[in-house]
């Protein structure tokens, strides 16, 4: 841990930087899951799924950048790479077989449901270590997560 005159103590410092680049691993992994259906899908909606992948991917990549920042604001190092987001993922693997529209929809909803619970438990994690800033940068990030999960989403509940 770096110096640093924020007032949270040492301890709760370090298991907040604990919890957050944990949070960040699987928020990059998630990025690169959304490029990879962005990239792959295929099929009668592949228009509006590729420009939502890639939209997704984006607020994704802002969220990302939001916890490493936080990370390095209570003094610690975030752990950012692609090596380091594979290593430290608990998000499923991500198919390289599926090409479908449905098949893309179902892999990405099904992982951002996974991720925006784990999101959701470091809302609390954090205020039990007495940081409301970094609850409020889970609630904000966890808001997203759920918007894109209903986009997501939306496109299995209506019969085509």
């Amino acid at each position: 841990m770096y110096p640093t005159l924020n007032d949270l103590n040492a301890e709760a410092r370090i298991n907040l930087c604990t919890l957050l680049n944990a949070r960040l691993a699987d928020t990059a992994d998630m990025t690169t899951m959304a490029k990879q259906a962005h990239w792959n899908v295929k099929g009668p909606n592949f228009i509006a799924l590729h420009k939502m992948f890639d939209e997704l991917w984006g607020d994704l990549n802002d969220y990302v950048d939001l916890i490493a920042e936080r990370i390095t604001q209570l003094g610690g190092t975030a752990n950012g790479t692609a090596r380091d987001a594979a290593k430290a993922s608990n998000l499923d693997e991500y198919p390289h077989s599926i090409a479908s529209g449905k098949e893309h929809v179902g892999a990405i909803a099904s992982r951002l449901a996974l991720l925006a619970l784990s999101t959701r438990a470091a809302i609390g994690e954090s205020e039990d270590l007495g940081d409301a800033d970094t609850a409020d940068l889970f609630t904000e990030v966890s808001r997203g997560i759920d918007k894109w999960l209903w986009f997501v989403e939306s496109h299995q509940q209506a019969e085509s």
